[in-house]
């Protein structure tokens, strides 16, 4: 991992604009560790992260293992049927309770270590020689007092939402208006039945590159024409460099020749129903800021949850959804799954390609952006404002 050098102090003042160029950040935000461990403080561990498809945790005892900044988290189904999050540490002596990243545990969470058991609801349920054990007042053991530690959890679009923050913002502002900001349209992401959707299929790509190398790519089109053949083929409006401009409520139209969103043109699947006929035939592109990417298409959607875990790695996991028919009676997915896992790989391996020269001398007091890209800005004005302790995006 490149150091940051620290005789160079922190500029978080944000980028100022020069005519049609504008300045982008400098390299070290991309490749300094100090920069990242603000970053989890700030942003990863104060704001609300997707973390889990609820339908892959229907049973008692289902679990799910992510990271979450600094933090291991648990998302577990409980008996009751109710959905909570844990931070994935025993009270004991801190070792961590669950080391595969999904699975079950119907009769508790067991620590491997000294056996502490927990119940599905965070209490501590037993111990070895439990009633032996008192607390400094020399009472017994409170059992609550001395459970897994809750997380925030909300769930939305068929996801568990976690949070780490004490007092967590808005679920409704921070991520459900983000995505009807967007869309223009409050009822917009609802036709799309996400909840209801089935899970078609799953990538998971190890990125060498930092996190907001991967928001920028998604936020812009300037390169699409250059690496995108396939997608400029069925959005020929991507092809068009400048041209290619992001705004509220807009969806790029399909290309008259193409019957569908498949890596050929070819037809897809049902539209999904609900969806109007403005949305039909159309790509909306929505970016909920940390780290999550929505993709809405006729027949089926695609979301991208990141999970950053060093300045220079972040784990992508996609997700093809699709109704629930087309999953249980196995219709052919391969081509709509094939035009997105090309666009990703392409994505991938050009911020791949960025980051090492984001230690570059030459990148240090970073690079510019072109008209199609100003919309960058904000977001790195929002960074630099979180990594300043203030939100005023």
């Amino acid at each position: 991992m490149t150091t940051f050098d620290d005789s160079s102090p922190l500029d978080v003042s944000p980028p100022a604009p020069e005519g049609s160029l504008v300045p982008t950040l400098g390299g070290h935000y991309y490749c300094a560790p100090d920069v990242f461990v603000g970053e989890q403080q700030t942003i990863f561990e104060t704001m609300w992260m997707c973390a889990a498809r609820t339908a892959e945790l229907a049973r008692p005892g289902a679990f799910r293992k992510v990271q979450v900044g600094r933090e291991s988290v648990l998302v577990v189904r409980g008996r009751d049927g109710e959905l909570r999050a844990f931070l994935n540490i025993c009270r004991h002596r801190g070792a961590m309770l669950c080391t595969e990243d999904s699975g079950e545990e119907p009769r508790g969470l067991r620590c491997p270590y000294h056996a502490w058991t927990y119940r599905l609801d965070g209490k501590l349920f037993a111990a070895p020689n439990l009633g032996a054990l008192t607390d400094e007042t020399g009472g017994g053991i409170d059992r609550r007092r001395y459970g897994l530690i809750e997380v925030a959890l909300r769930e939305w679009l068929g996801y568990a939402w976690v949070c780490l923050a004490d007092e967590p913002p808005s679920f409704e502002v921070d991520v459900i208006g983000s995505v009807t900001a967007r869309l223009g349209d409050t009822e917009a992401i609802d036709r799309y039945r996400i909840d209801e959707l089935a899970l078609g299929k799953r990538v998971t790509y190890d990125v060498a590159a930092n996190w907001k190398l991967i928001v920028e790519n998604f936020m812009e089109c300037y390169h699409c024409a250059t690496i995108h053949p396939e997608l400029t083929e069925v959005l020929p409006e991507f092809a068009g460099g400048f041209a290619a401009q992001y705004y509220v409520g807009h969806g790029a139209e399909f290309a008259e020749g193409a019957q569908g969103f498949t890596v050929d043109g070819s037809p897809g699947l049902t539209p999904i129903p609900g969806i109007t006929p403005e949305q039909d035939r159309r790509y909306y592109a929505i970016t909920v800021r940390p780290t999550v990417f929505i993709n809405l298409v006729p027949d089926h959607v695609i979301i991208h949850r990141m999970y950053p875990m060093a300045a220079d790695r972040t784990v992508v996991e996609c997700d093809w959804l699709y109704m629930p028919d087309v999953v249980e009676h196995k219709r052919d997915v391969a081509r709509s799954v094939e035009l997105f896992h090309r666009v990703n790989q392409q994505d991938f391996e050009a911020c791949e390609r960025t980051q090492p020269a984001m230690a570059s001398r030459a990148y240090r007091r970073g690079g510019v952006l072109v008209p199609s890209e100003h919309h960058i800005a904000e977001f790195h004005r929002w960074t630099l404002d979180r990594l300043a302790g203030t939100d005023r995006a």
